[in-house]
């Protein structure tokens, strides 16, 4: 959030409270409370500007914790890339010489576009996207659905939901049963309890 704040100032001096917080994705309150915690360690110098609108600038801490939160974040991405990796290619190892071919992805997310990288070397195809929660229309050349396409399209669907994995696999194992539901162990979603029937 801080880094999103930093850079969306540093983009426009004259960004306003209602811009971060819709780029954030939170409420405005949440968003001005952010701003505030901002200025207090200094990051941000605020200037009121006329007709009740203020300007806000990067001060030299600023400027200095936004390349360090960058690097931060790069180094989290590119380690979260390289364990996400690792496990989509150990999953599909285990689907290739199960013989499973066709896979539906539940969940739009990073996740999800590493797994679609890596399919098509175990010989996998993608038959579609499922993402109750996004408004896409299409990802990665696929239409998006809303819930699980009929079972006898697919082998198997993979959940790559990184908001809330654990739900994701209850809830398509309670439309499908386990069997025919996989996760990546990067994850961590707990599959050893059958989900309890709704």
């Amino acid at each position: 959030m801080t880094l999103e704040i930093l850079e969306a100032i540093e983009e426009s001096s004259a960004v306003t409270q209602r811009h971060l917080a819709q780029r954030l994705g939170v409420a405005l309150g949440l968003a001005n409370s952010y701003l505030k915690r901002c200025v207090r360690k200094g990051l941000i110098k605020v200037q009121q500007a006329p007709a009740n609108r203020y300007l806000y600038y990067l001060t030299p801490q600023g400027f200095a914790e936004k390349s360090r939160l960058t690097a931060e974040y790069l180094r989290v991405s590119l380690s979260f890339y390289r364990r996400a990796s690792d496990s989509v290619v150990a999953l599909f190892a285990e689907l290739a010489a199960a013989r499973c071919r066709r896979v539906v992805f539940f969940g739009v997310s990073d996740l999800a576009e590493i797994a679609a990288l890596r399919a098509g070397d175990f010989g996998l195809e993608l038959v579609a996207v499922v993402d109750p929660h996004t408004e896409l229309a299409k990802w990665m050349g696929k239409a998006v659905w809303r819930e699980l396409p009929p079972a006898e399209w697919w082998d198997v669907c993979v959940v790559t939901d990184l908001r809330a994995p654990q739900e994701a696999w209850t809830a398509v194992c309670r439309h499908v049963g386990p069997e025919r539901v996989r996760v990546p162990e990067v994850l961590g979603v707990v599959t050893d309890r059958p989900p309890a029937a709704p």
